[in-house]
């Protein structure tokens, strides 16, 4: 028995055909990195097969964090399963409520008002930010930048504030429902926002007055995790992974939802495919975001924010008091949900991590026959061995926040 075979008794079928020959016979080593392990961005596990520095393979294995949420949304009716989109990607709460209400819109041929469009608008951007903002801070403390991950969090922290405003909650909002919003947004909403736009673009600044030039951040990130324009688009990646590798792909401009063709902003493309060129991305990306946010909440229009069709969405809760219609119409819609046309849609929109897509079926019945996201995060996670193979081990946590992956977004 050699080496290898001692030391992965009862683990030898999971090798074969993972790792090459030389691990069998003891020439590399096979190293687990995770799923404990604080670089790994979550419950994830890699089995790295090694030339002693040098990287030869990259398995990843998820399942850790799996909770069966698109399952558990079939068990529910449409209204209550958007409840669920929230716990998915937990730096993309608000984006993944539009996602499914975008489905649910599509498959049922449901209004939304302009007003409540530039609104989902302005708050998607927002939570863009904030993504981006966990993923710089957590990218930076990674390679060893403690700074900017405090920095990141201070701002985050008005962005927080903002969701809480709107929704009551800072994380786990459910703002977004079928035909627009659950209410209109308060009056300390838009000051508060005015208050971030004025404040913020200093911030990128410093950030980037810390690392951009920095030696050490360029040893660590330049010429790192490189993935060729041809490569990025035939393994699937999207978002700021595609971008880096100069596609210029943003579905916000390609194919624009909710009033995006009513906006003007840029899409920063890379030219090199490398960990740098995506962190130079990202940051590009927040103050594109905040130049949306500007423009949406300078024309933000007047009206409702929820569709009028009582079919499909419950009356105002000003109505219960006056109108017996209503308050019918409100118990038959919380008690027995609505039922939309037998069918199935798919939609995708712009993700802080690239491309959300989300397919509805129905049956006709209460509730989702089948509800599906195809999520930027596990498809980045199959691109990781293309991207980590010959650089060294100690390159594979920048590798890894590069691509910002969120494992609840793998697991669902």
């Amino acid at each position: 028995m050699t080496i290898m075979e001692s030391r992965w008794e009862g683990n030898l079928e999971e090798l074969r055909g993972l790792v090459s020959d030389r691990a069998m016979t003891g020439e590399t080593m096979v190293l687990n990195m995770g799923p404990q392990h604080p670089s790994t961005h979550g419950v994830l596990r890699l089995m790295l097969e090694l030339d002693g520095e040098t990287i030869i393979n990259c398995v990843p294995d998820i399942g850790y964090l799996h909770t069966g949420i698109e399952k558990n949304m079939e068990a529910k009716k449409y209204e209550q399963a958007i409840t669920m989109t929230d716990r998915t990607d937990y730096l993309n709460p608000m984006g993944n409520n539009f996602a499914f209400c975008l489905a649910i819109e599509k498959l049922i041929d449901l209004d939304v008002p302009i007003r409540a469009q530039y609104l989902r608008v302005i708050l998607a951007e927002l939570t863009r930010i904030n993504s981006h903002l966990v993923w710089l801070g957590t990218h930076a403390l990674d390679i060893g930048a403690m700074s900017v991950f405090l920095y990141c969090f201070r701002e985050r922290e008005k962005l927080l504030d903002i969701f809480e405003i709107v929704s009551g909650q800072r994380m786990m909002s459910t703002y977004f429902r079928p035909g627009g919003l659950w209410r209109d947004v308060p009056d300390e909403f838009e000051p508060a926002v005015r208050d971030f736009l004025g404040y913020f673009p200093a911030k990128i600044d410093d950030y980037e007055k810390l690392l951009s030039n920095n030696p050490l951040w360029l040893d660590r990130t330049q010429g790192i995790g490189f993935i060729s324009t041809e490569d990025a688009i035939r393994l699937g990646c999207s978002g700021p992974t595609l971008r880096g590798s100069d596609v210029n792909w943003d579905i916000r401009k390609a194919l624009p939802y909710s009033s995006y063709d009513h906006f003007e902003f840029d899409v920063p493309l890379g030219k090199h495919g490398d960990v740098y060129d995506r962190y130079v991305i990202r940051m590009e990306e927040m103050r594109q975001s905040l130049h949306i946010v500007q423009q949406a909440l300078d024309r933000l229009p007047g009206g409702p924010t929820r569709s009028n069709n009582r079919k499909y969405v419950p009356p105002p809760r000003a109505e219960l008091g006056q109108s017996m219609e209503a308050v019918i119409h409100h118990f038959k819609l919380w008690t027995e949900g609505f039922r939309p046309p037998k069918g199935e849609v798919y939609v995708r929109l712009e993700s802080p991590r690239g491309e959300l897509g989300c397919f509805l079926a129905s049956d006709g019945s209460p509730r989702p026959w089948r509800v599906r996201f195809r999520t930027p995060s596990f498809v980045h996670l199959s691109v990781l061995p293309h991207m980590s193979q010959g650089y060294m081990i100690a390159d594979l946590v920048g590798i890894i926040g590069s691509i910002d992956i969120v494992l609840g977004d793998c697991d669902r």
